[in-house]
């Protein structure tokens, strides 16, 4: 869901050009990789070690990001060996090329275990066919027929831009600290846009990779999924972005996964808080006019019309909307019922 950016936030750097990277800290570097979606690019972070350097997210498994890969890494500080790969989260923009780089290195893993096991589940469902929970699940959103059958043609993409992860790896825990190089990093796990996101804070350099939990111009999707629909992850969402405001200083560089690296963590934070709030308060106010389905408030939510000629959208949507009606439900502020056709309707409480 996109936010207005209403705080001003400080961008220090420009982005690096294309198979080229920038220094933000020192042994910190950044590079930018292209993908063929909406949200065009993904931030990577190559961090100087003793004896080579070590990969924070990998960019998609795809030719183009593969070719500039094998650029990079013929050039420069990165022509010195890979020591190990981190992934923030499960999401095939971070990790989709860590089990090419693992292998063709020969080097370790390093994630949290919900999302190195929950990524291993997603990437066996591909080219399969779509399970009749998850027909379900869209039904009771309110989805069309056409839009249903859309989904079943779509359904097992996720692991096709995902090299086979290796077969085993190095868990990361909250609190764990890592040592890259001269600086110790601190683990710190985050929920609402996936199961156990890992950021990494650098006290010493005053450096926080953010993932996609902070993102300066856009916000990061909090879904509720058919696998586990009635999850509530927007509370785990709200009760991250209140610990990293606790445990993080506010003069960190934060470095994000899209757009560019910034000052002003925790008023972004709070930018972020009362987005959200709003939001929330927005669908409270359209339950008034009655009960609603999943895809009738889509407008209040997100204040546009949710198409179904676009079924990433959807499907997007559909999950932030649940994820919203999921969080008011155990507020103790909406109520839900089925009718026979397997259809929700949300209604206030009286």
């Amino acid at each position: 869901m996109a936010k207005p950016d209403t705080v001003a936030l400080t961008y220090p750097f420009e982005p690096p050009t294309p198979r080229h990277t920038v220094e933000v800290a020192p042994g910190v570097r950044w590079i930018r990789l292209s993908m063929p979606f909406r949200l065009d690019h993904i931030n990577v972070w190559a961090i100087d070690t003793d004896d080579g350097w070590v990969l924070v997210d990998t960019g998609l498994n795809d030719p183009a990001t593969v070719a500039d890969w094998l650029a990079l890494i013929a050039q420069g500080p990165l022509t010195r060996p890979l020591q190990g790969v981190y992934a923030t989260h499960m999401h095939p923009d971070h990790i989709g090329l860590a089990g090419w780089f693992t292998r063709r290195a020969g080097v370790p893993l390093h994630m949290s275990r919900l999302e190195y096991l929950s990524c291993r589940v997603m990437h066996a469902d591909t080219n399969r066919e779509a399970p009749p929970d998850g027909v379900r699940f869209y039904r009771r959103a309110g989805w069309s027929e056409a839009a249903l059958e859309s989904y079943r043609s779509r359904f097992g993409s996720f692991g096709k831009h995902i090299h086979a992860l290796p077969e085993s790896f190095v868990r990361l825990q909250d609190g764990d600290h890592v040592q890259m190089g001269l600086h110790s990093w601190r683990a710190i796990t985050t929920g609402g846009h996936s199961p156990e996101h890992v950021c990494l804070y650098s006290k010493d350099l005053k450096l926080l990779i953010a993932g996609d939990q902070v993102l300066p111009r856009i916000s990061s999707n909090v879904s509720v999924f058919a696998s586990e629909p009635q999850a509530n992850p927007l509370k785990d969402w709200y009760e991250s972005q209140d610990r990293l405001k606790r445990e993080v200083s506010a003069d960190v560089l934060v470095l994000p996964s899209h757009n560019e690296p910034f000052y002003g963590l925790h008023e972004r934070l709070a930018s972020l808080k009362a987005g959200q709030d709003q939001a929330l308060e927005r669908l409270h106010q359209s339950l008034c006019s009655g009960p609603q389905r999943i895809v009738d408030v889509f407008p209040a939510l997100f204040r546009r019309a949710i198409g179904e000629q676009d079924g990433q959208q959807l499907s997007l949507a559909t999950g932030e909307a649940v994820a919203c009606m999921n969080y008011l439900i155990a507020d103790g502020a909406v109520e839900c019922y089925v009718d026979e056709s397997g259809v929700a309707w949300y209604s206030l409480k009286p």
